[in-house]
């Protein structure tokens, strides 16, 4: 039976709390949205660390970045909708090319907001945030991930965005896990094909290789953790065992799939399938459980994709 954890959102700021009782340099900002960050214990516990700028995320980023310049270690938390969108110049300009040492956690990534509908939305941000030199792209998958994740990052000085979803998150990795930003981690082995995930879509990657070893498929289970920058190894790797499938919560264009397709093909082309968000203008909105079921993004999507390219093989 599944085992559910903390979100990882909760998990980022008791441990961020915990940190910045350590570590006065740290302050944690907010656009409105400590409800939505679970940053409650992190202002109740340490009130002269913590910054509400309110709806305004294009200040809330200048204003972190300003606190790097002098030293401080900012954490900015916010939705990811609106963090990627309409904090995006500044996150180019006074974060990634400016290298100040910013973490951003954007919470209520991909359909958390499911029914709220487009505009709630982050199903771009990988491909924006990917494409600027200078920042890494994470998305962990659980409580334990996103613990050994944050004490890892605090440990640098390099800008970083962090995205999680908004439920409490299955339980995939022990309290003792290791996390290497840049490099993939193999969850189970597989000799048939490989199942590439990330964020919320490595846990149904764990169910789906259990349904197919009861068919007699062998899939080894990657969580591409982190996407920028991406384990090239870890990809070409895959390659050399057979075909690949890769699954996300994010649009077709520009993430994970897209990401890792493009290094396939141009060194050690193999099958692939690429189980992500369509685009479209009409996408369905809901509890994202009933989304990603709509779509294919579970268990049943991944099966279905792995016996079709062994039946293609």
């Amino acid at each position: 039976m599944m085992e559910k954890g903390l979100s990882c959102r909760e998990a980022f700021c008791r441990e961020l709390a915990e940190l910045g009782r350590k570590n006065p340099e740290i302050v944690a900002l907010t656009s409105d949205a400590r409800g939505s960050s679970a940053l409650g214990v992190f202002a109740t516990a340490l009130p002269d660390q913590f910054i509400e700028v309110g709806i305004a995320e294009q200040n809330e980023i200048g204003m972190a970045a300003g606190l790097a310049a002098v030293g401080k270690r900012p954490y900015v938390c916010a939705p990811a909708s609106f963090l990627s969108a309409r904090a995006l110049e500044q996150i180019k300009v006074d974060v990634a090319y400016s290298r100040m040492n910013v973490k951003l956690l954007a919470v209520s990534g991909g359909i958390s907001y499911g029914a709220l509908g487009m505009s709630h939305h982050s199903v771009h941000d990988v491909a924006a945030l990917r494409a600027m030199p200078g920042i890494r792209v994470i998305l962990p998958c659980d409580e334990a991930q996103t613990v050994a994740l944050l004490r890892g990052l605090e440990a640098d000085d390099e800008p970083a965005y962090i995205r999680v979803g908004k439920a409490p998150m299955p339980i995939v990795y022990g309290p003792e896990a290791e996390f290497a930003v840049g490099k993939a981690s193999r969850l189970r082995p597989g000799t048939d094909l490989t199942i590439i995930a990330c964020g919320e879509m490595v846990y149904p990657a764990i169910e789906a290789f259990e349904q197919l070893a009861g068919e007699g498929i062998s899939a080894q289970v990657l969580d591409m953790h982190t996407l920028s920058p991406l384990d090239g190894e870890a990809i070409f790797a895959a390659a050399g065992i057979g075909p690949i499938i890769t699954i996300e919560e994010h649009s077709v264009n520009g993430g994970l799939g897209a990401s890792a397709a493009r290094l396939v093909v141009t060194n050690r082309p193999v099958p692939m399938r690429i189980l992500a968000l369509p685009e479209t203008e009409n996408a369905i909105s809901g509890p994202s459980g009933e989304v990603f079921r709509h779509y294919g993004l579970d268990r049943d999507g991944l099966c279905r994709a792995a016996r079709e390219l062994m039946k293609a093989g």
